[in-house]
Parts: structure tokens; C-alpha cells; sequence
């Protein structure tokens, strides 16, 4: 339920209500806006009643039910986009925020050379994985915290923030202690005990979309993260599995504008992983800032031929210097800036 307080009311009577909706055994979540104060009673129906009663509490304005099943993420409770700050870079407001670097830290050299690369074309944010989940058990599987290492170590020289991901709770505590941005990826989407694990840190999460899993699916994996008490989750679209074979999957652009129409948090776009294809990744990333995306994380690679995972679907430096040169084109058109 959504308790709509009126225009001018009282600290005192906030916390009253707060105050009775916890009293009912439900979360309160309030939401402090320009005008008034909006607050969200999350828990069990059965008290969909005694809250009704709360129409007549002072300085309460309406009562009204929430009606998506992902209640903390929807635009029912929060009309107004929510905005990530990650050191110096705000996501979610006019910038349209470019995450690079490669699938994974394979070495000194091969990070610090791509992390210089991308910053110099214009990259906010550093990605690469230091644990790697693999199809196969004989392929690379990361450098693990000595990944975590290099990865500080860009940050320090280049200043730009570390995106990586993170496959196991017992690892969340040593990631995020060198992260500014946890990352679940496409696997882990429905890891529900994960998920929950990170609601309980003060770090950023990159949710990306299961490779088969639907829009209500994806928010309700948010929803986990946000009702365990971290509300600073960005959505990730990175195609979905189809019966195409020409793409490593189909990128599914529409459930962008759907996304930011139906939640409040910001929603980037992984073409790399989407189409697996360099020579595409900038004709998606055009496409994604027409599509009112918040940003791109594309792959980028100063040796593709050498890489030790998806070396194929990589864009190298001078590539995507390029990719740069035409989002910075592009994104006036939406209103963003790079």
C-alpha cells in the first residue's frame, strides 16, 4: 500500500504513521519528495485493511494499493527517477554513462593498457571480471582477488570507478572491498540467496537480465535486493535467448522505454554481450540512446586474438575510440551528454 501524506505535513505526523504501519508487522519505506511524503507499507496483504484505516490519520492525503508485484522498484511508489552516485559519476540523471574494459583482468599489461585506452576516448567506468563464470569447467575462470588487486590499481591511476562481477556470497565482503560497482550477471539473475546477500552492503548492484527470464522476472530479482535494504540497483539488458543463431542472443532494446516506464532505477545495455558481433556493438549503442537507455557496458580488448575469454566479441581501442566519437553525437539528440 502507498499512504500519500499531504502537502505540508507535520515530522510528527510522518513518524505516526510509520510508526502504526510498523505496529502492523510491514516495512515502512518513506519517499521524500519536493511537495509531500509518500510512504510504502510492504509486507502480507492481511493488513490491507488496517492501513486503509490510516486515510483518516492526520496529515495523511489518500490510501492506495500498490499494484505491481515489485513494489520498491515501481513507479506507483517513486515517480521520480532514482540517481546512483559512484564517486565523482551520478547515474540515472543527463549522462549517458559508458562502462569499458575487458571481459576479464587477464594480466598487468593487458588491464592497465585497456583501462588507459578507454579512459583517454572517454570512458567513465572500468569493467572486468576477476571471477569468471564459465559454460565450460576447463576454461579460464579469472585471477580471483589478485584480479580484485589490478583492478584497484587501475582505478587509482586512471580515477575511473571498477565494475566487476560477483558469483558467490561468500565472496561479496572481499569484491566489494575493491569495487564501486557489484555486477550479477545474466546467470545469477534468479540467485535469490545472492541477491539477497547484497541488499545488505552500501555498494552499488549491476542486475543484469537472465539470458531466458522476463521484465516482471528482472524487477522482481531487483525488488529482492531493494526489500533486503539496498536500493542503489541498476537494470542491465543484455539480450535474451531466441531460436536466431546469427547473434550470440537477441537484443531485446524495446523492454528499455518498457523498464523506465514501469520502475524508477536506471537501465544500461550490454550490446557486446547481446550481439557478440564488434562489427554491431556501435549500431546497438546508437540504438540504445535513442531507446532512452542510461548508458552501455561494452567489452574492449588491446588484443582480442590473445584474450582469454570472448576475445571474439571485443572492440579494440581504436575502436572504440570511435564508438565514443559517434555516442557523443548521438546523445544530444536524447538530451544526454558524455
Amino acid at each position: 500500500m502507498i499512504i500519500v501524506m499531504k502537502r505540508g505535513a507535520s515530522q510528527e505526523e510522518v513518524a505516526h504513521v510509520e510508526s502504526r504501519i510498523q505496529e502492523l508487522g510491514l516495512e515502512s519505506h518513506p519517499i521524500v519528495g519536493e511537495e509531500r511524503v509518500v510512504i510504502g507499507a510492504i509486507g502480507e496483504d492481511r493488513a490491507k485493511v488496517e492501513l486503509q484505516a490510516l486515510s483518516s490519520a492526520p496529515g495523511v492525503d489518500k490510501v492506495m494499493p500498490i499494484l505491481q508485484p515489485f513494489k520498491l522498484a515501481s513507479r506507483e511508489l517513486q515517480e521520480a527517477d532514482s540517481h546512483i552516485q559512484v564517486r565523482d559519476i551520478t547515474i540515472g540523471n543527463d549522462l549517458f554513462l559508458v562502462i569499458a574494459g575487458p571481459c576479464s583482468v587477464e594480466s598487468r599489461d593487458q588491464l592497465m593498457t585497456t583501462a588507459r585506452a578507454v579512459k583517454k576516448a572517454g570512458a567513465h567506468m572500468l569493467r572486468g571480471g576477476a571471477f569468471k563464470p564459465r559454460t565450460s569447467p576447463y576454461s579460464f575462470q579469472g585471477m580471483e582477488e589478485e584480479g580484485l588487486k589490478l583492478l584497484a590499481e587501475a582505478r587509482d591511476e586512471t580515477g575511473m570507478a571498477v565494475v566487476t562481477e560477483v558469483m558467490n556470497p561468500r565472496d561479496i565482503e572481499l569484491v566489494a572491498s575493491y569495487a564501486d560497482i557489484l555486477q550479477i550477471g545474466a546467470r545469477n539473475m534468479s540467485n535469490f540467496s545472492l541477491l539477497k546477500e547484497l541488499g545488505a552492503i552500501d555498494k552499488p548492484i549491476l542486475l543484469k537480465r537472465g539470458m531466458m527470464s522476463t521484465v516482471k522476472e528482472l524487477l522482481m530479482s531487483a525488488e529482492y535486493i531493494i526489500a533486503s535494504g539496498n536500493k542503489k540497483v541498476i537494470l542491465c539488458e543484455r539480450g535474451i535467448r531466441t531460436f536466431e543463431d546469427m547473434t550470440r542472443n537477441t537484443l531485446d532494446l524495446s523492454v528499455v522505454p518498457l523498464l523506465r516506464q514501469l520502475c524508477h532505477l536506471p537501465v544500461i545495455v550490454d550490446p557486446t554481450h547481446a550481439t557478440g558481433k564488434p562489427a554491431l556493438v556501435p549500431w546497438m549503442s546508437k540504438a540504445s540512446v535513442a531507446a532512452g537507455a542510461n548508458g552501455i557496458i561494452v567489452e574492449v580488448h588491446p588484443d582480442p586474438e590473445k584474450a582469454l575469454s570472448d576475445g571474439d566479441q571485443a572492440l579494440r581501442p581504436h575502436e572504440f575510440d570511435a564508438l565514443m566519437g559517434d555516442i557523443s553525437r548521438y546523445a544530444p539528440l536524447e538530451q544526454k551528454h558524455v
